[in-house]
C-alpha cells in the first residue's frame, strides 16, 4: 500500500525533447499585427513579446536555472489528494525559526531564490546568526512542479490548510507564514487554519476592500483616496486577467498550453519590463514545462466561487508594501485582521519584492519575527 504521507526527494530534470520542442515552436512563431500608434493601449506589444521570444530561443539557458533550483533540497508529498512540491532549506543554525513562503501568479518558487541565503544563513551574509530561518517554499497546487490539480476546490483556504499539514508533517510545532500576491491571500489562511501554531503572517499585500457600505468611504484621507484611485485604475486597465481566469480559465488555457509566444503575451502582462528578462523567462519556462497554465489559472476561478470566511484573522500580521505595488488601505485591513503588528511602506522594489529588493524584504521579515519566535 502506498504511504500517501511519505516525503519523497525530488529533482528537476526537464527532458531535452521538451527543450527542443520549445525552441521549434519559438522558431515558427506566427506574429500578430498591431496598430502603428497602439503602444500598450491594447495590451502587450509585439515588440515586447518578440524580444522575449527571441531571447528564450537564442540566449536563455534553462539548464543553468534548473541547476540553481536543484542546488536546494526539494521534495514532494501528497496532501488532501494533491501532489505538493516544495523546497526545504534548513539553516545551519540550530535554533532557526521555520517559515513557509508562498509565491503568486504568474510567479513561482523562483520568486524567493534571492532571499534563501540571507534568511537561512545570515552569518554568511554579514548578519546575526540568531535571526536565522528554516525555509519551506512550496509550489501552490496547480502550479509548477506540484503539477496540475485534479479536482475542484483548490482555493486559498484549502491551500492554507494544506500548508498547515505540510509544516506539521515536517515536524514544525511553531512557524510563520510569508507570502506575496496569491501567497498574500494564502498565508493569512494558514494562520486561520492553524492559529495555535502560527506565530505570525508576513505579506507584501493585504487584500482588504470596501464592503459596499457607503459609510466606509465617507471620511477617507487623501492617502486613502489616492490608494482607492490606484485600485480603481488597476481594475479598469489591468484587471482583465483576473476576470477571465475567475470566469473561464479553461477557454484561455488552450492557447497558453500550445504556444510559448501566447504564454509570453498573457503571463508577461504582469511582469513587463519591471524585472529582468531571465527572471520572467524562468517563471514562464516552469509553467510551460509543467503544463500548468490551465490549473494555475483555475486558482482564480476557485477563489471567485469560494465561500470566504467572514470572521477576522487573529494571528499577528505584518505588511511590507513596495513601490508601485497594490496599495493596502489600513481601515479595511483593521476590519479584516484584528492584530496588525507591523506596517511598513517602502519606496523601492515592486510587486516581486523578494527578487527586486531582497535585502529590504529580508530585513522586514527579520524585524517582524524578532518578537514572535
Amino acid at each position: 500500500m502506498t504511504n500517501t504521507s511519505e516525503i519523497r526527494p525530488f529533482r528537476i530534470d526537464v527532458p531535452q525533447t521538451d527543450l527542443d520542442d520549445l525552441h521549434e515552436r519559438l522558431a515558427k512563431a506566427r506574429w500578430t499585427e498591431e496598430l502603428p500608434d497602439a503602444g500598450t493601449d491594447y495590451g502587450m506589444t509585439v515588440d515586447y513579446v518578440r524580444r522575449l521570444a527571441t531571447r528564450w530561443r537564442d540566449e536563455y539557458d534553462w539548464r543553468a536555472w534548473e541547476a540553481r533550483l536543484n542546488s536546494h533540497p526539494q521534495f514532494t508529498t501528497e496532501i488532501d489528494g494533491q501532489n505538493i512540491h516544495f523546497l526545504h532549506v534548513r539553516s545551519p543554525e540550530p535554533n532557526a525559526f521555520p517559515l513557509v513562503l508562498t509565491h503568486g501568479w504568474p510567479g513561482s518558487i523562483v520568486e524567493y531564490l534571492d532571499v534563501i541565503g540571507p534568511l537561512t544563513d545570515p552569518k554568511a551574509h554579514g548578519g546575526d546568526p540568531a535571526i536565522a530561518f528554516d525555509l519551506v517554499i512550496p509550489s501552490i497546487p496547480g502550479f509548477g512542479f506540484s503539477g496540475p490539480t485534479t479536482e475542484r476546490g483548490w482555493n486559498s483556504q484549502r491551500v492554507g490548510a494544506a500548508w498547515a499539514e505540510l509544516m506539521h508533517r515536517l515536524g514544525y510545532e511553531r512557524y510563520g507564514a510569508v507570502g506575496s500576491d496569491a501567497g498574500s491571500m494564502i498565508s493569512p489562511e494558514v494562520g486561520r487554519a492553524d492559529a495555535e501554531h502560527v506565530a505570525g503572517v508576513h505579506v507584501t499585500q493585504i487584500f482588504s476592500f470596501p464592503s459596499g457600505d457607503p459609510a466606509e468611504l465617507a471620511d477617507l484621507t487623501e492617502d486613502e483616496q489616492a490608494a482607492m484611485a490606484h485600485l480603481q485604475w488597476f481594475h479598469e486597465n489591468m484587471g482583465a486577467f483576473g476576470q477571465l481566469q475567475g470566469q473561464q480559465p479553461q477557454t484561455l488555457a488552450h492557447a497558453l498550453a500550445d504556444s510559448p509566444v501566447g504564454l509570453i503575451g498573457w503571463n508577461g502582462q504582469l511582469f513587463g519590463d519591471a524585472v529582468d528578462p531571465d527572471f520572467v523567462l524562468t517563471n514562464l519556462a516552469i509553467y510551460w514545462f509543467t503544463r500548468t497554465s490551465a490549473s494555475s489559472a483555475r486558482f482564480y476561478y476557485e477563489n471567485a466561487h469560494a465561500e470566504h470566511p467572514t470572521e477576522p484573522t487573529t494571528v499577528p500580521i505584518g505588511l511590507a508594501s513596495f513601490a508601485g505595488d497594490f496599495q493596502s488601505i489600513r481601515r479595511f485591513v483593521d476590519r479584516d485582521h484584528k492584530n496588525v503588528a507591523s506596517w511598513n511602506v517602502y519606496e523601492v522594489g515592486g510587486h516581486y519584492a523578494a527578487h527586486q529588493a531582497p535585502d529590504v524584504l529580508v530585513d522586514d521579515i527579520r524585524q517582524f519575527y524578532a518578537g514572535l519566535r
